[in-house]
């Protein structure tokens, strides 16, 4: 078979791999030009890399081109396909938790993972998290394994098939910049959910109406988290069908905001085994992801806290709410034009322990514009282009005792790669002080 790998990035690599160890016929395509291929593959690379797309038996997409560009370059429907798709059609096992919405999914599959471990499960982790995954299929997966995949929307929009257990989040705006609006984003989550039946298991956000929407586009079983009819909070204890998982207080994961993951967590092993003992100490010792409201440490009796994952203002709310005490908050970055008023309206009336905020990147200027209309005057506009930079400055508007907190609310681009390399730079600019 003649197959296009169209993007060749860490998707993309894992696509190739797959195929080509079973005897196709292989090119990449590329935007750019410079990209680091394997020795003696045909390729297409730089700006009319998707003009020659015609020629191929399937199309391979990395999950940042949106299907849209390829029909556009006149590929046929039927031929379009993913990585993720392939994974579902050959995974050894169908013991499959699929995992998405718009915040919370690396953390709700790692405490998935987690709990299924302590319980004795053998169980594969990837997705948008870690492993993309067709390099899962490297390992010797039994048909009694458990598999915990972490689903964007970019890899959702065409998905084909859907886990045994599908779970979803709380669901929000975002990613309006790929997407032509909201409805197209939420309907690539539905694609989790769509091609499930009644034997299979559909959790969802009870607080949510989009989140209990997604869930309801197939036919599995129905489970809310975050009330009685999943986990939920009760007597500050983590609670499901009678059983008393642990304390609120003996969660590790910081913030009230996790209280939902872990609920979201409980609800879907608990479709899997019932051994609270295995739960619970997962819970317990389970203390987070890099890049998410990540401890760094203490420098002249300032605290700094890593949040660089939070791209969209009701993560960097969250991270707020969760760290006590006096605040300096960095805030800002690539701007894709999401509503910011609610932000503005909670650090009126809720943050109250936010002494200054330095505000960076290019969304810097609509998001003062915010600040006071809100009636708030309490921060600082940066030209810094770069970590050590924003740093610097916010070590200037602090005191000891209070908390340093990168919790962007924006995308990286612009003055950073991606949220990794933001959050990495900073964790190195606060070591070196």
């Amino acid at each position: 078979m003649k197959i296009a790998i169209v993007g060749f990035d860490r998707e993309g690599r894992a696509s190739y791999d797959y195929f080509s160890a079973r005897g196709h016929s292989i090119a990449v395509f590329d935007q750019n030009p410079n990209v680091v291929l394997p020795k003696d593959v045909s390729s297409v690379l730089g700006d009319s890399y998707l003009q020659t797309l015609q020629n191929y038996d399937l199309v391979v997409r990395t999950p940042s081109l949106h299907p849209s560009q390829l029909l556009a370059a006149h590929v046929q429907n039927d031929k379009i396909w993913s990585g993720t798709n392939e994974f579902f059609k050959v995974c050894p096992t169908k013991n499959i938790i699929g995992v998405t919405g718009t915040k919370g999914k690396g953390t709700t599959s790692s405490l998935i993972t987690k709990m299924l471990e302590k319980a004795g499960k053998t169980v594969w982790l990837g997705g948008n998290i870690g492993i993309p995954a067709l390099d899962m299929l490297k390992n010797d997966i039994k048909p009694d394994d458990w598999v915990v995949l972490e689903l964007s929307n970019f890899q959702l929009i065409d998905l084909q098939s859907s886990p045994h257990i599908a779970v979803c989040l709380m669901v929000v705006p975002e990613h309006l910049d790929w997407h032509k609006d909201f409805i197209e984003y939420t309907d690539a989550k539905r694609n989790l959910f769509a091609h499930q039946d009644n034997k299979d298991i559909a959790i969802y956000f009870a607080e949510n109406e989009t989140s209990k929407a997604i869930a309801s586009a197939g036919d599995g079983k129905k489970i809310s988290y975050y009330s009685d009819v999943g986990a939920y909070i009760k007597d500050n204890a983590v609670v499901i069908n009678g059983h008393r998982i642990c304390t609120v207080d003996e969660i590790a994961l910081l913030g009230k905001h996790n209280w939902q993951n872990v609920c979201a967590a409980v609800t879907a092993v608990w479709q899997v085994t019932q051994d609270v003992s295995a739960i619970a100490k997962a819970i317990k010792e389970f203390t987070g992801l890099q890049h998410r409201i990540e401890y760094v440490g203490e420098k002249n009796g300032i605290k700094f806290y890593n949040d660089s994952f939070a791209t969209g203002l009701h993560a960097t709310k969250a991270a707020l709410s969760a760290i006590e005490g006096p605040k300096i908050a960095i805030i800002g970055g690539y701007d894709r034009m999401l509503d910011i008023d609610e932000f503005g309206v909670f650090l009126r009336d809720e943050a109250k322990d936010i002494k200054q905020i330095l505000l960076i990147g290019d969304s810097q200027n609509r998001v003062a514009t915010m600040l006071s209309g809100a009636g708030l005057h309490n921060y600082t506009q940066s030209d810094a282009n770069n970590m050590k930079q924003i740093v610097a400055e916010a070590v200037k508007l602090a005191d000891a005792g209070d908390a340093i907190v990168l919790s962007p609310g924006f995308a990286s681009f612009g003055l950073f790669s991606n949220f990794e390399e933001r959050g990495t730079l900073f964790k190195k600019e606060v070591a070196k002080l």
